[in-house]
């Protein structure tokens, strides 16, 4: 006959087990985020939650609270669209709804400073569960996760939560979610998340091939037939098209073209002579973003070039990546996702780099922190070993180190 105390023993035990079952690594994650910029913003001197000075997403939510699409006046220090005599946000809207929101709580000082971290961890926190559900153990998960994110030129963006940097790093979050909920089985929420990202950077548009291969590859591994696969995907895709509908509706009661979002109307871009992308970009791009050294001797020393140099070096990641690939073609482990992939991600590059400044004043090569999360997802597919090994600890170290160093000195 059991005890009462035979009875609080076994519940403790049970306890015990179900505690030492579960996954502490996001929470560590998250921990060890909040720690390092409590101290690196106290060094740097920027405020860990405070509001940014480039605060364009802010004013446009606080226009909608209006009733307005404009902004009605200008403000000379944004990248603001001039168009029939009016200012508009020149960006996608995506990341105004969130600060719609926060708006009401804090007027326009919205804690943007605070949102890009969170983006940041939010996509870092999807590549981790992604890996996690591809088989990695937890501390290798840890590890290419903190790779694919906060290891790489993505770190200095996080610093302020400027106008440029809510757009990519909330773009990055809605992608790795997109990715992460196609690799396990949740077609509808990725297809919501990938519309989202694309709200932020248009370009992110190309991830929809690599997605539906991977959808692809899946059904064809589960035998599902084609008219199942099809409905299953069917709500995601109605979602996405009705986001997009609301992107050329927007685009459109403001400039009447349902594809400009605004930055042809910049004065540098509408009346100054510049050109936004442009074949001519290509080859200076390609010399400094792919071919540029990080260093270079100025009067004083050795400098830091703080208007780009090799993404390769700022993004050590895609360094790896480039290995993986060409170790999976020797080996012939390239299957159809991971084919899919390779095409966009170079596709997606190029297209980066038709632009005329590729981010301007930054540290590495700021618009490559747009193809992290093919990075994220190649490791996730099959014919990848599930541990890190030492050379690519290494590779994370002197990532870590650098990335830090290097928003350091752009900030100080």
């Amino acid at each position: 006959m059991t005890t009462v105390s035979d009875r609080i023993k076994c519940i403790i035990r049970a306890d015990l087990a179900w505690l030492r079952r579960r996954d502490y690594a996001p929470l560590l994650l998250c921990w060890a985020t909040a720690v390092f910029y409590c101290f690196f913003c106290l060094r740097i001197g920027k405020r860990f939650a405070g509001s940014s000075g480039y605060f364009t997403y802010t004013l446009q939510a606080l226009a909608w609270r209006k009733g307005a699409f404009s902004l009605g006046h200008d403000y000379p220090w944004l990248e603001l669209a001039v168009f029939e005599g009016d200012w508009y946000v020149s960006f996608p809207p995506v990341p105004s709804i969130p600060l719609f929101f926060l708006t009401f709580l804090f007027g326009d000082a919205t804690p943007d400073n605070l949102l890009v971290k969170l983006y940041v961890l939010t996509g870092c926190l999807a590549v981790y569960h992604m890996l996690k559900k591809a088989g990695y153990d937890s501390l290798s998960a840890m590890g290419f996760a903190l790779l694919c994110s906060f290891a790489g030129c993505l770190l200095s963006l996080t610093t302020e939560g400027a106008v440029w940097f809510q757009a990519q790093t909330l773009a990055f979050a809605c992608t790795c979610l997109s990715v992460c909920c196609m690799f396990i089985g949740k077609p509808t929420f990725s297809l919501l998340c990938y519309a989202l990202a694309v709200g932020c950077r248009p370009f992110n548009a190309v991830y929809g091939l690599p997605l539906f291969a991977l959808y692809y590859d899946q059904c064809r591994q589960e035998q599902i037939k084609f008219r199942q696969a099809a409905l299953r995907l069917l709500p995601g895709v109605l979602l996405g098209l009705m986001i997009a509908f609301a992107y050329g509706w927007y685009n459109w009661v403001r400039f009447g073209n349902p594809l400009e979002f605004g930055h042809n109307y910049l004065p540098e871009f509408s009346w100054q002579g510049g050109t936004q992308f442009s074949l001519s970009h290509v080859a200076a791009n390609i010399k400094t973003f792919i071919g540029g050294l990080p260093f270079s001797k100025g009067e004083g020393g050795w400098e830091l070039n703080q208007f780009g140099f090799c993404f390769l070096i700022a993004n050590p990641v895609f360094l790896l990546l480039l290995c993986w690939i060409i170790f999976d073609f020797i080996r012939r482990r390239i299957t159809l996702p991971k084919l899919v992939l390779i095409l966009c991600f170079f596709v997606h590059l190029f297209l980066l780099l038709l632009h005329r400044t590729f981010g301007g004043y930054q540290f590495g090569a700021r618009y490559t922190c747009d193809l992290l999360p093919y990075a994220a997802l190649y490791l996730a597919l099959p014919g990848h070993g599930r541990k890190m090994r030492i050379g690519e600890v290494f590779v994370l170290i002197f990532a870590c180190v650098f990335a830090v160093y290097g928003a350091a000195v752009i900030l100080l």
